[in-house]
């Protein structure tokens, strides 16, 4: 697990500036990696006061610099970020899911993979528990989604460094269903991690979770991986709000039909003459691709204006 020992600094001066990121924020207080090392810093108030919470993967400005301690100046723009878990800058979110115990949850699957996309996040699909069950079906329904599809199976470790490869150098976000193997997975592409692992219990249906805080881990080959809480289907909409008319977008099975309905604003979900529904029928688009879509869109139709707001 990545040492927050605080390193102690001779830097002359109260004026000096650095530049770093955020790789954990807790109670008040933000663990900052510079050039300079990691500094233990407080934020100014005037973010409280523009109802800004600096995050993990944030890129800063530090000031104020004093030994071992300095203060968040400046929240550079960020790339993209997450509500919950609150998460700045990422390249990746890497879903894992499991074949079996828990099976696979498409519907709150897509409705990430869907998310993703709204940030302009690349996905990873990486599937586990092949020594248990194998599961060729999930691999022919995301051939199209965007999303790279990766099956782990541990007595192969190239599938597992192949992950690692593509996350040098890059920030990315661990998540899935709590009992799925996340942990594991993180320990397999780093043991320097260590992160707990829990087992699942059969009588809950889902593990007992680990994780506790957002947390960014420097791997040696200079990526960062966050091992975010596991999620339900009562936290989706927790992540963000994608409203119904850029909703089909999330969905790159759909671009190649774009247009091509017989009415301009289709909405895909039971219109005549719509070439998405028609793809549906003929089995170009999956179905429960399309199902976890009508589900997102009837969400996305009760949507209060005062709910964009107050993500925004």
């Amino acid at each position: 697990m990545m040492n927050f020992g605080i390193k102690y600094l001779d830097i002359n001066g109260m004026n000096n500036q650095l530049n770093g990121m955020i790789l954990k924020a807790i109670g008040g207080l933000y663990y900052v990696e510079s050039p300079e090392g990691i500094f233990e810093c407080k934020a100014r108030g005037i973010f409280r006061k523009q109802n800004i919470s600096p995050c993990a993967g944030d890129k800063v400005l530090l000031s104020d610099i004093l030994d071992n301690t300095a203060i968040v100046d400046k929240i550079l723009p960020r790339q993209n970020s997450l509500i919950r878990p609150p998460l700045a800058n990422l390249d990746y979110i890497v879903f894992v899911t499991s074949t079996c115990e828990p099976a696979p949850n498409l519907t709150l699957l897509d409705k990430f993979l869907a998310i993703a996309e709204f940030k302009g996040i690349k996905s990873v699909i990486a599937v586990t528990k092949l020594d248990l069950q194998k599961n060729a079906e999930l691999a022919d329904i995301y051939k199209n989604s965007g999303a790279e599809f990766l099956e782990i199976d541990y007595d192969y470790p190239a599938s597992y460094i192949k992950l690692y490869d593509m996350l040098a150098g890059k920030v990315a976000a661990f998540t899935g269903n709590t009992g799925v193997g996340k942990s594991t997975l993180l320990n397999h592409i780093d043991q320097k991690l260590e992160l707990k692992t829990g087992e699942i219990s059969k009588k809950l249906g889902r593990g007992r979770h680990t994780t506790r805080n957002v947390e960014l881990y420097k791997l040696d080959n200079g990526g960062y991986i966050a091992d975010t809480p596991g999620f339900s289907s009562l936290e989706a909409q927790k992540y963000d709000i994608i409203t119904k008319d850029k909703l089909s977008y999330c969905f790159p099975e759909f671009s190649d039909y774009e247009g091509k309905c017989r009415f301009p604003d289709c909405a895909h979900i039971k219109e005549k003459g719509c070439a998405v529904l028609e793809a549906v029928e003929q089995g170009v688009i999956p179905k429960s691709r399309h199902n976890s879509y009508m589900d997102m869109y009837e969400e996305a139709k009760n949507i209060k204006e005062w709910e964009i707001k107050d993500k925004r």
